[in-house]
């Protein structure tokens, strides 16, 4: 009989380092290495457990850690795919231009193992091959707009499991490959204990996977939080995370979160209706700072490190073309906020004009950016740089104005909530703008209105001492704390 063990890890209490160091007593007792399957929900964060695990166990390469890995790899390595197989976004983006639809997909690996999409009716498929029902029975929810035409919704997923037929583009989706793993269970193999991380976020797809993995080990340790479930759009079953049979602990000191912090958190939970597990710890002993403003005009952001969190993509955007116009260097989407080819070239038309050699690669850089000009010692980079747009001379020259050290990690960094989950910062921006989509689904169901909590939840929670509530630009379409 297996043994499941269930630990909840409210913010910053250290549940996967927890878990790592359940694999390392499973090590010490002579447990293979090969014999332990840690399987995280994002690909980063399996990397991170595979990386602390090489810095504890040296005598390890990393190949050896081949089940440090997501559940889709496990899937993907078991059924023996290739990458060039694997539905990407683009392909649902090409799929939609056959289709004449719009559809702007986006993976991102690091955050989630789910594809986001703007078109209804891919999120309707997608979602209902999560929960492993039949498209008509997710569409029949009545959790989707009223928009959705049925009898196009049929000729879109006709259409879609068309395009990845083996006769056409020979495609499988991330989904396919659960499906396809769980019903060839053969291929799965066999652990003495099996670690899973953030498995609130797990769909009902995904679950069966954990049953197959359940019947073939020994041990089995589900680590996550309730409240940090927010993957409801794409299918993830918290409610069978918190009913999971299972040896209970809860992890009761943070060292993340402040009291402050831990306050106006708790006023969100508070307002979860349905099926809650109960959770207490102690945060740290620092009071901290939870205070509301109107704009970023009420801090200062060219002081300190900063993340800036937005419950929109859109919002994100609006946010980073403020910063660009304060003359702000920042990070989103782990891009920098400049051009960084040009910057390549400033630095090394700066070299030049200082008598240093620089290599032929170099100067066609540099040449690239001055369009038909000759290179001449009186010209500075911006009056010569032509084929540089003024937007980005503009930006630069006010960065380099301000000192900001581009070459490293920015010091400000701009997020969705759900990009940033597992992330944290000293100072953390909430901006409480909502879209009118979320606040009407939020009216008509308790387990959208709930998950809306969970992930304003995640955005209190990535502070670790100061949290600034940034009002909504209409107070009444925004988020109410």
């Amino acid at each position: 009989m297996t043994i499941v063990t269930k630990i909840y890890g409210p913010p910053g209490t250290g549940k996967t380092e927890k878990l790592i160091r359940r694999a390392m007593a499973y090590i010490r007792i002579g447990t293979p290495i090969d014999r332990i399957g840690y399987f995280a929900f994002t690909r980063k964060a399996a990397n991170e457990a595979k990386d602390r695990m090489l810095k504890k166990n040296p005598q390890y390469k990393k190949k050896q850690l081949k089940y440090f890995q997501t559940l889709h790899s496990l899937a993907f390595h078991s059924l023996g795919l290739r990458e060039e197989n694997v539905m990407q976004d683009y392909h649902y983006n090409d799929l939609g231009k056959e289709l004449s639809i719009r559809v702007n997909a986006k993976k991102d690996a690091d955050a989630s193992p789910y594809l986001t999409c703007d078109n209804e009716y891919f999120q309707i498929i997608l979602k209902a091959k999560e929960k492993d029902i039949p498209v008509w029975d997710e569409f029949c929810t009545g959790e989707h707009s009223t928009n959705v035409d049925p009898d196009l919704l049929k000729h879109i997923e006709a259409n879609y499991n068309k395009y990845k037929h083996p006769d056409v583009n020979n495609l499988i989706d991330f989904t396919d490959m659960i499906h396809d793993i769980v019903n060839n269970p053969k291929k799965i193999p066999e652990f003495d204990v099996v670690f899973i991380d953030e498995a609130q976020d797990l769909s009902p797809i995904q679950w069966k996977l954990y049953d197959i993995l359940k019947s073939k080990s020994k041990n089995i340790y589900l680590a996550g939080d309730d409240d940090q479930a927010i993957y409801g759009w794409a299918g993830a079953d918290v409610d069978r995370f918190i009913q999971e049979p299972a040896k209970e602990k809860v992890l009761s000191k943070s060292r993340r979160i402040p009291k402050a912090v831990q306050d106006i958190s708790e006023i969100i939970t508070a307002r979860i209706e349905g099926l809650r597990a109960t959770k207490n710890y102690l945060p740290r002993a620092e009071e901290g700072l939870c205070s509301k403003i109107n704009s970023l005009e009420n801090v200062d952001l060219y002081q300190n490190k900063w993340l800036i969190l937005t419950r929109t993509i859109s919002r994100s955007k609006e946010i980073c073309n403020l910063l660009k116009v304060k003359g702000l260097y920042f990070e989103n989407k782990h891009q920098k906020s400049y051009n960084t080819k040009l910057y390549k070239a400033i630095i090394n038309h700066t070299k030049w004009l200082n008598g240093e050699k620089i290599a032929d690669t170099e100067l066609e850089d540099i040449k690239e950016y001055m369009g038909n000009r000759e290179l001449k010692k009186d010209l500075k980079w911006f009056e010569c740089f032509d084929n540089a747009s003024a937007e980005d001379k503009i930006y630069i020259r006010l960065l380099l104005s301000y000192k900001e050290k581009l070459s490293e990690e920015a010091r400000i960094k701009v997020s969705t909530i759900h990009a940033a989950k597992g992330g944290e910062c000293e100072n953390v921006i909430l901006v409480l703008d909502n879209a009118k989509k979320i606040r009407e689904a939020t009216t008509k169901s308790i387990i959208k209105r709930d998950e809306e909590h969970r992930v304003w939840y995640v955005g209190c929670t990535r502070a670790k001492r100061n949290l600034y509530l940034m009002r909504a630009k209409i107070e009444r379409k925004g988020y109410q704390l």
